[in-house]
């Protein structure tokens, strides 16, 4: 609607405040493709807030001054919320103005002035400055890198709001035209984009909430961040964790907690036909890939054999931002306690590792070549792990992992021995 697209480059802050939602976007320019850096907001936020806190104000006033609680009568409440939308309209353009009120024969008129109101409306106003501050901090830009800013939504006409606008990001908004017009108008640019009327726009979107999979412990291994620009690409390589396993299962899961239980599940789907081969020998790729609609497609390939399995799934769907924001500050305030819980289930999947390996070195001709006091310790550092394993408490769990180690080290030097003397017999080097 500003005519920004015909900006060869630069970086573009939307301030977005609407009657019920509060939405800031940050975005680059380069050669007419918009590239989303960063979203945020506060969907419990808009210019319904200001309406509601004028007409609770003068509610009190009504009541003080008739000696009258109107704030159960419908009729009464409508009517007086439409006075004070018409102050706060007036309040855009003047300095002051009258909150008119006729109600059964009685006339409430309160004046206002822009002092009084710019007062009234600073918290709100304060509200929508920290998600602002985060949307940049999330696309690693400063306010000096603001090129330009967009003013959208019929609430963005409060001078207060222009003039701390234009403080946070050091740059003059774009308000000349209609606010509630410019969504309108964007909207059809960007029909007329998707429907390949127009060719020389593109607009990139990004991802509300992390993509990944579940690995060892129930643990939520992030392969596309939040934040990710779509279309997006990413790989990752794993491995099985069992010996002669032939199928794995993928678990596609979404949001910003560490464990797969405070996820939402988005797919599952079998890697089938592997050949059976040691733990940690299998090679399988995992690929996750947005398209620009927002479809995600995963798949999942073992190296060696070839073998492929792939899932289509929509991760958006069924998603309000509410939910979105939610699951957001969730993971903020639950990031402590997430964390604590991560670095305990990884220590237990490395001791499960490590036992196994014990356990089966138990069964090998060099444990009972090992003299039987170095068994006895053995068997002693393996009973200890197991005490501690089901404990919280990750650094003595790793202790323990370093005293089995220490104890085996003899062990797995005699294993490793014998294995190389079988390889290399009847060999000349």
């Amino acid at each position: 609607a500003y005519g920004l697209d015909k900006r060869k480059e630069g970086i573009v802050a939307v301030y977005d405040l609407g009657g019920g939602t509060f939405d800031i976007s940050i975005l680059r320019l380069q050669d007419g493709i918009f590239e989303v850096l960063a979203t945020g907001g506060d969907t419990r936020l808009g210019g319904d807030d200001i309406d509601n806190l004028m007409l609770r104000v003068a509610l009190e006033d009504i009541a003080s001054e008739w000696g009258e609680d109107l704030s159960r009568n419908q009729e009464a409440v409508q009517l007086l919320r439409r006075a004070v939308i018409e102050a706060k309209h007036a309040l855009s353009v003047l300095p002051r103005t009258n909150i008119v009120f006729e109600y059964k024969e009685r006339r409430y008129a309160r004046e206002l002035t822009r002092d009084v109101f710019t007062r009234l409306v600073m918290p709100i106003v304060e509200r929508t400055l920290a998600p602002c501050r985060q949307a940049m901090a999330d696309a690693g830009v400063t306010p000096e890198q603001i090129d330009e800013v967009v003013l959208v939504g019929s609430s963005t006409r409060v001078p207060l709001l222009r003039e701390a606008v234009e403080r946070l990001f050091r740059a003059k908004p774009h308000c000349e035209l209609n606010p509630v017009q410019v969504v309108a108008l964007g909207a059809a640019v960007q029909a007329s984009i998707l429907s390949g009327q127009q060719t020389d726009k593109l607009l990139l979107d990004v991802t509300p909430l992390s993509l990944g999979i579940e690995t060892m412990g129930g643990l939520v291994s992030r392969i596309i961040q939040r934040n990710s620009t779509i279309p997006a690409s990413a790989t990752e390589s794993f491995t099985t964790a069992v010996e002669g396993q032939t199928n794995v299962l993928i678990h596609v899961v979404q949001g910003e907690r560490e464990m797969v239980k405070d996820c939402r599940s988005l797919a599952r789907f079998d890697l089938k036909g592997i050949d059976p081969m040691p733990a940690g020998f299998p090679r399988i790729e995992v690929r996750f890939l947005i398209d620009a609609n927002g479809i995600l497609q995963v798949s999942a390939r073992e190296q060696r054999t070839g073998k492929e399995q792939s899932v289509e799934v929509k991760p958006s769907y069924g998603l309000s931002d509410d939910q979105v924001e939610a699951m957001i500050l969730e993971s903020i305030e639950r990031a402590e306690d997430d964390f604590a819980e991560r670095q305990v289930r990884e220590m237990r999947v490395e001791a499960d590792n490590v036992m196994q390996a014990v356990e089966k070195a138990k069964q090998s001709d060099a444990w009972f070549e090992r003299p039987e006091d170095e068994r006895e310790r053995v068997n002693r550092a393996l009973n200890e792990l197991l005490v501690v394993y089901h404990g919280d408490d990750h650094n003595l769990i790793r202790v323990k992992i370093e005293a089995l180690d220490e104890a085996t080290r003899p062990l797995a030097e005699t294993i490793m021995n014998t294995a190389v003397n079988h390889a290399l017999k009847g060999t000349k080097i």
